[in-house]
């Protein structure tokens, strides 16, 4: 059987859609991963099974080929451990596909099947809604990410188990309040586009926001 799950990437400082492809056949149990995937992507097929049978769920015994598609762009991060887990499990028959169309998933898989955050949440989330999308499910730690785009709901899920119950209607996430309204007037906020020149300094800051990396700036103001 085959499933797509919508999910993202960074490519420098953008989000990329990302289309998790999944197909259930008959042979010789294995999980392949395709589509320029690095190491910590390849790791997920560890850790997707862990977390599906810790779940109370029964992995299928079956070969599993997965392809991260566009398939000529380098796929990074542990994000991809949630959407490859549920395409399985659509595949397997324990959600519809149906309950799919509008959402996107990025989140990591601990072994026992817990959501944990991952970086650089902000510019996947605004693709995804730029893309359409309505719902993306992620970590508690990254729904405020997610909810200051204004543009898609954030559905903040403890496991997967919670995950699969929200997608079958067994369950309805709890909406709090993610975020506090932002009083602040957008006129003092300042921005990069007011700073003239300074190229190659405002290109590492914000390849270091979107990576959650740390910066150290040395020397007087002013002097490049």
């Amino acid at each position: 059987m085959f499933t797509k799950i919508t999910s993202a990437t960074i490519s420098g400082i953008d989000g990329v859609e990302v289309s998790v492809e999944i197909d259930v056949s008959r042979g010789i149990p294995a999980i392949d991963i395709v589509g320029l995937p690095e190491t910590s992507v390849k790791e997920s097929r560890d850790r997707v099974r862990a977390a599906i049978r810790n779940a109370g769920f029964e992995f299928p015994i079956k070969r599993i080929t997965i392809n991260l598609a566009p398939a000529n762009l380098k796929k990074e991060g542990s994000g991809f451990d949630l959407p490859i887990a549920i395409g399985i499990m659509a595949a397997a028959g324990y959600i519809s596909c149906e309950m799919l169309a509008d959402c996107a998933f990025l989140s990591e898989l601990s072994l026992e099947g817990r959501l944990r955050g991952i970086n650089g949440m902000l510019p996947m989330a605004l693709a995804l809604a730029d893309s359409g999308i309505k719902r993306l499910f992620v970590a508690p730690e990254n729904a405020h990410e997610v909810a200051i785009t204004g543009k898609i709901t954030p559905v903040a899920a403890e496991n997967l188990t919670d995950v699969v119950a929200y997608l079958r209607g067994e369950k309805q996430p709890t909406l709090t309040e993610i975020i506090e309204a932002d009083t602040t007037d957008s006129t003092e906020l300042l921005d990069f586009a007011d700073v003239q020149g300074q190229f190659q300094g405002k290109r590492a800051l914000e390849n270091a926001a979107a990576g959650g990396h740390n910066v150290i700036v040395s020397g007087p103001p002013g002097t490049g």
